[in-house]
């Protein structure tokens, strides 16, 4: 049994929080390989913002700005350079970053990694590749996120409704989206609706900052009631998975800043089919032609999309594809790469 310790100084955010409200990826990947890790038998103490101490699912839970220990196994600072040096005396050091690696040239980032020379942990090969390589650091290492259990165990389901779904940030394309959907998909497939789970809540701090700019394309969305565009509320997970299995097609243009996409991976995993645009880690996330399509330009995009909304035998092979080729690693795969890491 190893004693690891895991810090997170952004939302406030438990082991209890997914269950009643949405999270954001990274701190959902958080929670997940914490609560892997502690089922695997090790100690696991785990310091956030904004929570009072409890020990939730084998996982001790404890205000990040109170004392940490002074040792472990393994330390795991998570996105945050205020924390990298934490734990002086761990015996493994990581830390696990979830954006392009570019920011990490700031001179905060540079010094914290000078100190401390950590392992560094991207969530993919994309995300990896952006990661400055003369950074001081004991190596970069691509260990991608896990898939909840419940996101891995779906069947083969008939055909639903021509019902498409958006469940990511709505900076990230949702603009895009909603014009191609006024003028080349929805006029394609009159009865098809775009169903759009997404808001500022999910995004802690982040989302506060950007609320303004999220409402204006939230409140688009709601304009096109008419063409089919529902807008409605982020849903916690076990709502999630149904609405997603309700769902005939994902459609996400993808972004460069998106270094893994749980929202992309989720909806394959449960066998729906998507379609994506190159940008950023989307090439990781769909097999173009496979299990969804990955479009160079508006006018694929939209044929694409129209195509799973109605043909029910190309639906059906991608569907199959998806649930036989796309449910990804557990995260208790994760944990053992983890593991991995100590000395």
């Amino acid at each position: 049994m190893a004693d690891i310790v895991m810090a997170d100084d952004g939302v406030a955010f438990d082991g209890r929080t997914g269950a009643t409200s949405p999270l954001g990826g990274a701190e959902a990947a958080f929670v997940s390989l914490a609560e892997a890790l502690a089922a695997r038998g090790h100690r696991v103490r785990a310091f956030t913002n904004g929570v009072a101490p409890i020990t939730h699912n084998r996982v001790a839970w404890a205000p990040v700005a109170q004392p940490m220990p002074d040792a472990a196994d393994l330390y795991i600072a998570n996105r945050g350079d205020r924390l990298i040096g934490r734990v002086p005396g761990a015996r493994t050091r990581v830390f696990w970053v979830h954006n392009p690696g570019g920011y990490l040239k700031k001179w905060r980032y540079v010094r914290a990694l000078w100190r401390w020379r950590p392992i560094i942990v991207a969530i993919g090969d994309y995300a990896g590749g952006t990661v400055p390589r003369w950074l001081p650091q004991r190596g970069t290492v691509v260990i991608p996120y896990g898939l909840d259990e419940a996101f891995r165990q779906a069947d083969e389901r008939p055909a639903p409704s021509p019902v498409a779904i958006f469940t990511s940030n709505p900076l990230r394309g949702l603009d895009w989206l909603l014009d191609l959907w006024a003028h080349r998909i929805h006029p394609a497939v009159p009865k098809a609706e775009l169903r759009i789970y997404t808001g500022p809540s999910v995004y802690g701090a982040a989302g506060a900052r950007h609320a303004d700019a999220m409402t204006r394309v939230l409140d688009r969305a709601a304009s096109l009631s008419d063409q089919g565009v529902r807008r409605l509320a982020p849903l916690p997970r076990a709502q999630l998975i149904e609405a997603l299995q309700q769902a005939r097609v994902m459609l996400y243009r993808g972004d460069a800043n998106e270094t893994y996409c749980a929202a992309v991976a989720e909806a394959q995993a449960l066998g729906v089919p998507a379609v994506v645009t190159p940008l950023g880690s989307m090439p990781e996330r769909v097999k173009d032609g496979v299990t969804g399509v990955i479009a160079r330009d508006d006018a694929s995009f939209a044929a694409a999309a129209a195509k799973q909304l109605t043909d029910d035998a190309a639906w059906r092979r991608m569907h199959g594809a998806a649930l036989a080729q796309q449910r990804g690693l557990s995260w208790d795969d994760v944990a053992v790469r983890f593991e991995g890491l100590m000395r």
